[in-house]
C-alpha cells in the first residue's frame, strides 16, 4: 500500500522469535521464545508495573491471556502460548492475589503467538476517568420510596401470612390498596417482622421500600411493590447509574432519597482484550464459538467489581442498593444482556428489541439481591442506550435552537435536532481519537500531552500534559514533571487534535494532510521518517521524553498518524453533514461534544481541522451518557419521556448510504484558511448561515 508515501511496514519474522500484542495500548512485536511478559513488555515500552523487579512477591505484573480468533491481529492463539506456570507461580503468595485467570508477567514465559491483556490494576499509568455528573434542573421522582410501618405481631389467632400482614399495614397507614410483594423480598419477611428480644409491643417497626415500576411497557401496571423491608427505621436506600462504555465503564452511586452522588467509580472495560473497537468483538463472537458468553461474562463481572467498590468506598451495605439504571451502545447492550451481537456486525444492523428493559439484577450475575436492572432504550443498529441518555441530559429535544450532540469514541453517535424532530446516526471513527494505533498516542493519564501550541515563526512546539499545572516553556515544569513520575508518557486524543490543528495552522501539514517535508531546512522540528516525514514534539532522553534519560526515543508525529486523524475526522464530519443535508439545514445553533473524550477537546481546535462544522455556542459538557443515565435513574418521568420520543427519532443509517460516502472523500483534507492569534480560530473565515430550519 502507498498513498501520499505512505509505506506498510514489513513484519520481521525471524526464527525463534514468536508475536506478541499487548491489550489495551496495542503494542506489539517479535520477541524470542521463552521470554517472560514482563520483559517483553519492557523491550516494547508496555505500561506493565513491577514494584519488585519481577520475583514474584508484589504481585503488580499480572497479565491476562486470551485464547482463540483475534482477526485484528491476525492471530490464532493456543492454551500453550504461555508456558505452564511454574514454582514461582504456583507458590506465589505475595501482596497482591493472583486474579483468575491471570498470570505473573516475570514468570509467565511467551512460546508462542499470544494477545495479552494489561488490566487497569496492572498498568503504572491508570487511565484519568473523567467523567463527571450534571443535575441542573433535576426534579427528583425515583423509583423507590421509604414507607415505615407499624405491623400487626403474627400471632395464634391471626391466620396471615408475613406478606399479608404488610400489606394491610400499608393499606392501613399509607392508603396503599394494592401492592405487590416481590419474590427476592419474601425469604426476608420474617427477619424483618421478628419482634426484639424482650419487645412486647403488639406491632413491629418496619421500614419498606416501594418499587414503581415505570418500565412504560406492557408489564407496567403502575401498582407498586415491597423491593425491601427492614426493620425498625432506615432513612434511605441507594440506587447506581452506570454508564457502560466499549471503552470505560463509570458508574456513581446515589441516595434515592435525596438525589446526592455519594460514590463515583471507573474502570477499563475488560473486553478490550477482545478487540478495541466493537465490531472486533462481533468478529471474535462470529469466529469464536461461546465468544458472547465470554464477552458477556467479562462485562458483567466488571459491573459486579464496580458496584462492590462503589459501596464499598461508601460502607454502605448490599440489600441497601435497590436500583439500577446501565446505558451503552447496541452492542454492549446485548453483551450485557447475553443476547447475540452479530446481527449488529452487518446490515440490516438489526435490534434485538429497541424497548427499555427491567430485569432482576441477579439475572445479570449482579451480587444485589433486592435491585432492579433498567436498561435504557436503543435508537438503532448503530446508535444505543448511552445516546438516549445523552439526548435526556442535553434536551435538544425540548429545545427551539438546532442543536448538534456528538458523543465521540471508537464509534462517533451523532444527534441533530430540536423539539420539532430528531435525527440520529453512528459514524465509525475508530480508536485513533483515543490514542490507539498512533505511534505516539495514549489513552489520558497522568503524563499524556493534552494542549498543544506551535509558534509560527520557528515551529517549536509547547505542550502541557495530564497531572502538571503549566506549561512546558514555563518554569517549575520540569519540576512538576518530575514529582509527577511519569515523565511525558504520549498524547491523548485531545492533544492529538490540537497538535493537528496547530500543524495545520502554521502550515508543517498541506491540504492533503502531508508533512511538508521542505520545511525540514527551516526546522530541526521536521524530520525524515523513511518516504515520509514526521513532526517531533519531545527530544529523545530527559524528564521530558521519559523515566530514564536517554533510554525513550521521544515522541514524534508521523505521517501515519496523521492519515489516521484524517480518517477518523472525515467519518465523524461526513456523519455529520449527511445529517445536516437530511435536515435540510447549513448551520447549527449549538455543537455540545459528549462523552469523556469530547469533555477535553478544546472545540476551537476541532473546528479547526474540520471535525465539527462552526456554531454560535460550542460546548463540552462531559459524559452526557452518564449523566443522562443518573437522570434516569432518580426520575420516572425521564424514563418515561425518553421512551416517547424514541420511536419518533428518524435513524440515518451512514454505512448503507452512499451519500456518506462522497462526503467521507470531501471531509479527508485540512482547511487552509486566514488565522487569527497563536493557537486559536478566531480569525478563520466561518460558512455564513443562509437559513435556519428545524428538523421537522
Amino acid at each position: 500500500m502507498s498513498e501520499a508515501g505512505v509505506n506498510e511496514p514489513a513484519v520481521n519474522e525471524a526464527a525463534g522469535t514468536v508475536r506478541v500484542v499487548f491489550t489495551p495500548s496495542g503494542l506489539e512485536g517479535r520477541v524470542p521464545e521463552g521470554t517472560t511478559v514482563l520483559e517483553a513488555a519492557r523491550g516494547l515500552g508496555v505500561d506493565l508495573d513491577t514494584v519488585c523487579g519481577g520475583r514474584g512477591i508484589c504481585g503488580r505484573c499480572q497479565v491476562r491471556p486470551g485464547v482463540g480468533a483475534f482477526p485484528k491481529w491476525g492471530l490464532d492463539v493456543g492454551v500453550d502460548a504461555l508456558a505452564a506456570p511454574g514454582s514461582l507461580e504456583t507458590d506465589y503468595r505475595g501482596n497482591r492475589p493472583l486474579g483468575d485467570g491471570q498470570r505473573l508477567g516475570c514468570a509467565a514465559a511467551i512460546c508462542g503467538n499470544v494477545v495479552l491483556d494489561v488490566p487497569p490494576e496492572s498498568q503504572i499509568h491508570r487511565q484519568v476517568v473523567r467523567k463527571d455528573v450534571a443535575l441542573d434542573a433535576l426534579v427528583l421522582d425515583p423509583p423507590i420510596e421509604l414507607r415505615f410501618v407499624e405491623v400487626d405481631r403474627a400471632s395464634l389467632d391471626d391466620d396471615r401470612a408475613a406478606d399479608e400482614r404488610l400489606a394491610d399495614a400499608l393499606a392501613d397507614q399509607w392508603g396503599i390498596d394494592e401492592v405487590g410483594v416481590e419474590t427476592s423480598v419474601v425469604p426476608t419477611l420474617h427477619a424483618a417482622l421478628e419482634p426484639p428480644a424482650g419487645d412486647n409491643r403488639e406491632t413491629v417497626a418496619v421500614t419498606v421500600a416501594l418499587r414503581r415500576d415505570g418500565t412504560g411497557g406492557e408489564t407496567d401496571t403502575g401498582t407498586p411493590s415491597v423491593a425491601a423491608a427492614w426493620a425498625g427505621f432506615v432513612g434511605t436506600a441507594y440506587g447506581v447509574a452506570i454508564d457502560v462504555g466499549s471503552t470505560t465503564i463509570a458508574g456513581h452511586l446515589l441516595d434515592l432519597t435525596t438525589g446526592a452522588v455519594v460514590a463515583t467509580a471507573g474502570r477499563m472495560n475488560p473486553q478490550i482484550r477482545f478487540g478495541e473497537d466493537l465490531m472486533s468483538r462481533v468478529s471474535y463472537v462470529m469466529m469464536n464459538p461461546g465468544g458472547d458468553a465470554e464477552l458477556t461474562n467479562a462485562v458483567r463481572g466488571a459491573l459486579d467489581e464496580l458496584v462492590t467498590e462503589l459501596l464499598d468506598d461508601a460502607e454502605i451495605e448490599r440489600d441497601r442498593l435497590l436500583e439500577l439504571v446501565l446505558v451503552g451502545n447496541p452492542v454492549m447492550h446485548h453483551l450485557l444482556l447475553g443476547i447475540d451481537p452479530t446481527p449488529l456486525g452487518a446490515a440490516p444492523f438489526q435490534l434485538a428489541t429497541r424497548q427499555a428493559i427491567a430485569v432482576p439484577a441477579t439475572d445479570l450475575d449482579l451480587g444485589l439481591p433486592l435491585a432492579q436492572a433498567w436498561i435504557g432504550p436503543c435508537i438503532a443498529g448503530h446508535v444505543g442506550a448511552d445516546t438516549t441518555a445523552a439526548i435526556v441530559a442535553e434536551g435538544p429535544h425540548r429545545s427551539d435552537a438546532v442543536q448538534l450532540l456528538v458523543d465521540v469514541g471508537t464509534n462517533a453517535e451523532i444527534v441533530l435536532g430540536n423539539r420539532h424532530g430528531l435525527l440520529a446516526a453512528s459514524s465509525p471513527t475508530g480508536p485513533a481519537f483515543e490514542g490507539a494505533q498512533l505511534s505516539c498516542g495514549v489513552r489520558a493519564a497522568a503524563g499524556a500531552i493534552e494542549r498543544v501550541r506551535i509558534d509560527d515563526a520557528t515551529l517549536e512546539p509547547r505542550f502541557r500534559v495530564i497531572g502538571v499545572e503549566q506549561w512546558s516553556d514555563e518554569d517549575g515544569f520540569d519540576d512538576a514533571l518530575a514529582a509527577l513520575g511519569t515523565g511525558v508518557i504520549g498524547v491523548c486524543g485531545s492533544g492529538i487534535i490540537e497538535v493537528l490543528s496547530e500543524m495545520s495552522r502554521v502550515g508543517i501539514v498541506d491540504r492533503a494532510g502531508v508533512i511538508k517535508g521542505s520545511l525540514a531546512e527551516r526546522s530541526p522540528r521536521i524530520e525524515a521518517a523513511g518516504r515520509t516525514f514526521a513532526y517531533r514534539l519531545t527530544a529523545a532522553g530527559g524528564a521530558g521524553a521519559g523515566d530514564e534519560p536517554g533510554a525513550h526515543p521521544g515522541l514524534r508525529v508521523e505521517q501515519n498518524d496523521v492519515r489516521a486523524i484524517q480518517l477518523a475526522k472525515a467519518a465523524l464530519k461526513a456523519g455529520i453533514d449527511l445529517l445536516l443535508e437530511r435536515a435540510g439545514i447549513e448551520q447549527v445553533d449549538e455543537v455540545r461534544l459528549a462523552g469523556a473524550f469530547g469533555a477535553h477537546i478544546d472545540p476551537e481546535h476541532a473546528v479547526a481541522i474540520d471535525l465539527l462544522p462552526p456554531a454560535a455556542s460550542m460546548s463540552s459538557p462531559g459524559n452526557s451518557a452518564g449523566s443522562g443515565a443518573v437522570r434516569l435513574l432518580l426520575s420516572l418521568a425521564a424514563r418515561a419521556e425518553i421512551q416517547a420520543l424514541v420511536p419518533h427519532i428518524v435513524k440515518v443509517e451512514t454505512a448503507t448510504e452512499p451519500r456518506f460516502q462522497d462526503l467521507f472523500v470531501e471531509a479527508m483534507g485540512f482547511p487552509l484558511a486566514p488565522v487569527g492569534s497563536e493557537g486559536t480560530t478566531s480569525g478563520r473565515r466561518r460558512r455564513s448561515r443562509r437559513r435556519a430550519a428545524g428538523t421537522s
